[in-house]
Formats: structure tokens, sequence, C-alpha cells
């Protein structure tokens, strides 16, 4: 069972707040009758045995019924406003695809136990923390995009397209986000026919420069025109190296100024880490974003449910104790 989060109060109609005024206009009422009364009292004999009877009724009898009343009003003019809440609240149907980046420079050892084996953990992780309604495809690429799983719900086959990237090649990104968004674009409701489809967002994970001739910002555009948000995850640190079998050494830092400006054109959001512990948060935090939506319902019923309540008891009260006193 999945349980809605709030985020935000807001009133739909928040005038109807005047009607708060009817609170200190009854209490100036019931003070002013009171003190009429006691100018209007004719003096009789027996004023200390009165005095005596109305000393013994506890003093709460009179105010907590006036309290209640207050109360009922204040409910039930928050409820005239038609307050709503915003909650975040799990999408019933929602496409996330993975680009996962398996190019040689993944093989870097500066985040351990590799940059390719801390991405494959991470991505298991969040692939476990998201809802179970939620499709989940995987796009791993270098020269091509070698590992296409199209959206799905079984996680078994997520994973072991996860476990099947092996860090090799160059990094064509731009290939990769044209396959992942036409994957998601190509996602629909099977309950209608109207074409509709349902949100979707990409986790882009890479560490370096796509190979020249590729520009990513060309399918950012084209996300942001889908309102498919790509969120992405820069991993590495500026002293990774690749030690290659001829015992070459290639320095392979991460380029997040690149994974910043795709994120930023496609209305997402970008993060950079150096190590798997940091990642495995993000994703987690990721698994939250993608999978979630922003939803306004109204709760008046409870305000004004919690309005007759305390009316029904201020004058159960009221009664009772009247009552007692005759």
């Amino acid at each position: 069972m999945t349980v809605a989060t709030p985020l935000a109060f807001a009133l739909d109609a928040p005038l109807f707040l005047l009607t708060l005024l009817v609170i200190p206009a009854g209490l100036y009422a019931i003070h002013a009758a009171r003190a009429r009364r006691l100018r209007s009292a004719i003096r009789m004999p027996a004023t200390a045995t009165l005095k005596a009877v109305v000393a013994g009724q506890p003093s709460h009898r009179r105010w907590l019924p006036i309290a209640l009343l207050a109360l009922t009003v204040a409910l039930l003019s928050v409820a005239l406003t038609r307050p709503e809440v915003t909650v975040s609240s799990p999408v019933s149907r929602s496409t996330v695809t993975l680009v996962i980046d398996s190019s040689g420079s993944m093989a870097a050892d500066d985040v351990q136990p590799s940059r390719m084996d801390a991405v494959k953990s991470a991505a298991k992780q969040f692939v476990k923390g998201i809802p179970k309604q939620t499709r989940i495809g995987l796009v791993g690429f270098s020269d091509t995009p070698n590992v296409v799983q199209e959206p799905t719900t079984d996680r078994g086959v997520v994973q072991r397209g996860l476990d099947a990237l092996q860090a090799s090649g160059g990094t064509f990104t731009q290939d990769a986000l044209d396959v992942a968004l036409d994957a998601i674009r190509a996602e629909g409701d099977p309950s209608k026919n109207d074409g509709t489809r349902p949100p979707g967002a990409i986790v882009l994970l890479s560490d370096g420069t796509p190979q020249r001739g590729q520009d990513p910002l060309i399918p950012a555009q084209r996300a942001k025109q889908d309102h498919i948000p790509i969120y992405t995850v820069s991993l590495g640190t500026p002293q990774g190296t690749v030690t290659y079998s001829d015992g070459s050494v290639v320095e392979v830092p991460p380029n997040p100024e690149l994974m910043r400006q795709i994120a930023q054109i496609s209305d997402g959001e970008s993060y950079s880490v150096a190590d798997a512990g940091e990642l495995k948060k993000i994703y987690e935090s990721l698994g939250t974003r993608v999978a979630s939506e922003a939803e306004q319902r109204e709760i008046t019923a409870g305000f004004a449910g919690g309005g007759l309540l305390t009316l029904a008891l201020a004058l159960g009260l009221g009664l009772r104790w009247r009552s007692r006193v005759a």
C-alpha cells in the first residue's frame, strides 16, 4: 500500500475566512449580555445563599460549550474555503529509462571497485526502490547502444541487462538518448486508444565527453518538447585514469558541465558524484522523484465533519449541565 506525502496546503476561496469574525462578535455579545444582567439584577435577601450555589458550579461548565462553539465556527469557516492539500503520490503508471555509459573510461577505479561496478550496484538499488507499477527501460551504450531493454515491470530482466554491461569502446551519448526517447514515446496507456502516454523520465549516467560529431544537447531539446526530463549523473574524479593492456595510461576525467547542460535543457536535474556511496543516495532520490507526482486533494469534508462533531458536543454538554443546574 502506497501512502501520499503532504507537500502544501492551500485555500480555494480564502474570502470565506471573513466568517471567522463571527467568533469575536459572538464573544462580545455574550459578554455584553452578562454585563446587562448584572446591571439589572435585583438585590435579594438570600444573596449569600445564591452565591454559594453559583460558586458550587465548576467554571469550565460555563466556558467549555462556548469554546466548542467557537471551534465549530472556525472549522466550518475553513470548510467554506474549500481547502486543498498538495500531496506527492506514486504515479499509477510511469516509465523510467536508465541510460548507462559502458565505454572504456568506465573501467577507471577512482570509484571503488570501478566506475562500472559502482554504477551497476547503484542502478540495482534504484530499480528496487521505485514502485512496482513503474516500467523501467535500460540502454547501455558505448560505440552504439549495445544493451537495450524496452520498458518493463519485470525487474529481473532489467537487472540481468545491468549485469551484461561491460566497459569498452567509445562514448556515443546522442545515439543512446535518441533510443531512450523513442522507447518512452512508444509507451502508451493500454486502457486507452487516444495515444495518451504516461509520465516518463530518463536517468543518464556517464563519465566522459561524447565522441566527435556527437551532440547530446539535440536529444535534450527533443526531451523538453516531449516533457521527458533527463536526470544526469556525472561519475568520477578529475584524477581518474584507465590503464590499457599495452601499458598505456589515459586520463578519463568526467564532464559534469555537459551533463548539467543536458539536464537543464530537458528540465531535469544534474548531479555530480565521486564515490559509489553517494551515487546510491542519488539513485534513491531519483527513484522518488521520477516515480511520483504532485496532485491536489480537497479536504473540505474533514473540516466540515470536525465542525459538526464539535457542534454536537457543545450542544450536548450545554443541555446536560443546564439540566443538572435546573
